[in-house]
């Protein structure tokens, strides 16, 4: 595996390497030894498996407050996603920045998100598949939403959005009230 930063402090992508022959191919997606060089005593509580049916369809922007905030490590097992992080730790440089990465069934990229951090994603293929990796199980008091167009974040999605949920239509504005996540 390698690991690449990005311009947030944290939020890496990991590359893993695939071996191949005549049976088809083999991918690890987590090793804990290596990636301890990026995080000592990495360990997951929860992994979920999501599928969007519709191309152009946002899920997000998702988070868990303190005492739930979590890392995942997302990759996409089906199709083509744009996958996008914001950073919402109160006291980071780069709080309130987002990074956004292209997420593929094709590709040996992974996306490894460290506590403090919103997720979300636009499919760009009907049927796109992702399988996430979560260090803290899902608490449905503690889960906190933002909106994914939200001019305060000025996230720049790649197709027109096609669907989205109820719940992340109605999620809040960033306004002078909002400190961030703790971590």
């Amino acid at each position: 595996m390698k690991f690449h930063s990005t311009p947030l402090s944290g939020l890496t992508l990991v590359e893993t390497s695939a071996t191949q022959d005549e049976r088809g191919r083999f991918s690890r997606l987590f090793c804990e030894e290596e990636f301890s060089s990026i995080r000592a005593d990495l360990h997951w509580t929860q992994i979920n498996l999501s599928t969007t049916f519709q191309k152009g369809t946002v899920r997000g922007m998702h988070y868990q407050h303190p005492p739930a905030t979590e890392a995942k490590l997302i990759h996409c097992l089906r199709g083509r996603v744009f996958d996008v992080a914001v950073d919402l730790r109160k006291d980071s440089a780069t709080f309130l920045h987002w990074h956004g990465v292209e997420l593929s069934e094709q590709g040996d990229m992974q996306f490894f998100l460290p506590e403090g951090f919103a997720h979300g994603f636009q499919a760009l293929t009907d049927d796109a598949q992702l399988l996430y990796f979560h260090t803290a199980a899902w608490s449905r008091d503690l889960e906190g939403g933002l909106r994914h167009d939200d001019p305060a974040l000025g996230i720049t999605w790649p197709l027109p959005i096609s669907n989205l949920s109820e719940k992340d239509r109605q999620a809040p504005l960033i306004d002078q009230h909002f400190v961030g996540v703790s971590v």
